[in-house]
């Protein structure tokens, strides 16, 4: 399947949508092909989107910190990922991009992982000191995850050196000896795993911070959000119905097969089995932030110096659309009530 291309399942034509006519509106949303990004496929795939009015078309991204830029030219209108230094940066300098949802929380099932062959000379954190670690993207979320990780035995970013590396290409380094450990997600930190390539040596939820980390989210241009609020509005409901069912998922309901059916087709992974086997991370299912935690990155990206200021919730987040999206649905269902899985409720 051709990813980006994959979402016209909607009509560029004219359709009646509910509560009036309206053409079809394109917008561009660009994810990592990772599990967290799931409930949008799945959203497209049952046709949320369309019967709001909206066509999604995906565009790829390794890490959210390298389409900020085109999402504050309205070259794309949402982003799907990590809450980055870049991202505040972004404030800084006056460009018109905010959070609108969550999009991963605790329990994140990221994985610090260092290379197979390290087995026997790391054995505790500090002992990465020297080591060449890597991340997904230049002062990304999982740069802080890191971060985090490394403070609680008294080092931090100065004592290593950061890799830039997709996800994807952090397999073949750890076979290839470029990098000692890296901050991988799913489906990629259980494939290594398994793989042989790299073990898991520490989880970032049991350092990170407050809790729930909100540690993904949704990203919109506001200036196209101030002209377009009815579709944002409609698109928020679609975007929320996909997450609802992906944690009816999560915790083994009836959407289950779904999930893992729109995962195989969008190419997040090549084997249901391997989908049923890794721990998917959680996120809220009212797809509130926990700006405790969103605070905790802004604090610590700055002193780091990958930031300058720190900003008030109403800048960093507008949840307004969020709030809409929860009035129009009603409640959010009760999950399986025999899952004692944390999060996702």
């Amino acid at each position: 399947m051709n990813f980006k291309k994959a979402l016209a399942y909607a009509p560029l034509a004219l359709c009646l949508t509910a509560p009036g006519a309206h053409a079809q509106t394109v917008v561009k949303v660009a994810v990592a092909r990772a599990m967290a990004s799931a409930s949008t496929f799945l959203a497209v795939d049952k046709g949320y989107f369309k019967e709001a009015g909206i066509t999604i078309e995906f565009e790829n991204a390794n890490s959210s910190a390298n389409v900020l830029a085109p999402l504050a030219t309205n070259q794309i209108q949402f982003v799907e990922g990590g809450v980055s230094a870049g991202y505040f940066n972004a404030i800084e300098q006056g460009l018109p991009i905010t959070i609108i949802s969550d999009r991963v929380s605790t329990p994140l099932n990221h994985k610090l992982l260092v290379r197979a062959d390290l087995k026997d000379k790391i054995k505790r954190i500090s002992d990465l000191k020297g080591k060449n670690v890597a991340s997904n993207g230049p002062a990304a979320v999982t740069t802080y995850e890191i971060g985090k990780i490394l403070e609680a035995d008294g080092i931090g970013l100065k004592d290593i050196d950061i890799k830039v590396l997709g996800f994807p290409q952090m397999g073949a380094a750890f076979k290839n000896g470029a990098i000692d450990a890296g901050l991988v997600i799913q489906p990629w930190a259980y494939s290594y795993d398994k793989d042989g390539f790299a073990f898991i040596f520490a989880d970032p939820d049991d350092y990170a911070k407050p809790s729930p980390m909100t540690i993904a989210v949704t990203f919109v241009n506001t200036d196209w959000a101030a002209k377009n609020k009815a579709v944002l509005n409609e698109f928020m409901v679609a975007y929320l119905r996909g997450v609802r069912e992906y944690c009816q998922a999560y915790h083994g309901g009836a959407s289950r097969k779904d999930v893992i059916d729109v995962s195989l087709k969008f190419e997040i992974d090549k084997s249901a089995e391997n989908i049923e086997r890794y721990p998917w991370p959680a996120r809220n299912m009212d797809g509130s932030v926990n700006m405790d935690s969103v605070r905790d990155m802004q604090d610590y990206f700055r002193k780091e110096g990958l930031t300058k200021n720190v900003y008030p919730d109403a800048r960093v987040y507008d949840p307004q659309y969020l709030n809409y999206a929860n009035a129009k649905l009603g409640p959010a269902p009760a999950v399986n009530p025999k899952s004692d899985l944390k999060g996702c409720r």
